[in-house]
């Protein structure tokens, strides 16, 4: 007996209209060497991108 839903039409019901954006920050140390750090951050638009502000 064949399957009533595939599984392309189970993906296809969630719609997210976020976007997942890396954002990568360089920083100095202490010692005087550049340092990044790097967090996948959720936007509603990519505007926001330039206030998204991330910490150490």
């Amino acid at each position: 007996m064949a399957k009533a839903q595939t599984f392309g039409d189970k993906s296809k019901k969630v719609k997210d209209t976020t976007l997942n954006v890396k954002v990568i920050k360089g920083y100095r140390s202490e010692k005087g060497t550049i340092k990044f750090v790097t967090r996948f951050v959720r936007v509603n638009d990519v505007s926001q991108v330039d206030k998204i502000d991330i910490s150490k």
